[in-house]
């Protein structure tokens, strides 16, 4: 099974604003016991998304004129708070390809690179210019370009940056720990099979 190169990814966007956006505020500890990570999608930011009484609450993730955006534009420090692989895993079951924002926690980027979502950084100057040009026309394309390490929307163009090993692993289309170990199943039995203390 061989990973995808991820060079550049070209889609809608959506700004989901605010800084410190932490992981139980991009998908609450109830829905965490799931076997699986299919339908975590539909209850990303669900407790920001909805009011108590269930209905929807005025959020950009509930603006018809954002439905189908691959890309999301985040603020600072976006991702932090607990650990939970399920946050990166409700993003990419919504859709989402990419993150653009001003900083990551950690173990979020982590994360979500091992699922295939880039997370770039950019300048705060950057988010709000892109927000802008995405408002006034939801159905402009930000690309995100990792060779080139910028973000683009129409005439507008951004340097981005990403830590050197998780750029070189999507590039590569080798962010999968996983699907690396998968792929070299035939190479590991060859390798045992010359052990003298491994016998099949």
């Amino acid at each position: 099974m061989a990973l995808e190169k991820i060079k550049k990814i070209s889609g809608t966007a959506v700004h989901v604003p605010g800084d410190d956006l932490d992981t139980d505020r991009i998908i609450p500890a109830r829905f965490l016991r799931c076997v699986t990570f299919d339908g975590l999608g539909e209850h990303l930011f669900r407790d920001a998304r909805t009011s108590e009484d269930g209905k929807p609450n005025a959020h950009p993730l509930n603006d018809a004129r954002f439905s189908g955006a691959t890309v999301m534009l985040v603020n600072q420090n976006f991702g932090c708070g607990s650990s939970r692989e399920h946050a990166p895993q409700s993003i990419a079951k919504a859709g989402f390809r990419a993150i653009v924002g001003e900083s990551f926690a950690e173990i979020f980027f982590g994360n979500s690179t091992t699922l295939g979502i880039p997370c770039v950084t950019v300048s705060h100057d950057a988010v709000v210019a892109l927000a802008k040009a995405v408002e006034a026309n939801p159905a402009t394309l930000v690309e995100v370009n990792l060779e080139a390490n910028t973000v683009s929307a129409g005439s507008l163009a951004f340097p981005c940056s990403m830590k050197p090993g998780a750029r070189d692993a999507l590039i590569a289309g080798e962010w999968d720990p996983i699907g690396r170990l998968l792929d070299g199943r035939e190479a590991a039995k060859r390798v045992a099979a010359n052990l003298p203390y491994l016998s099949f």
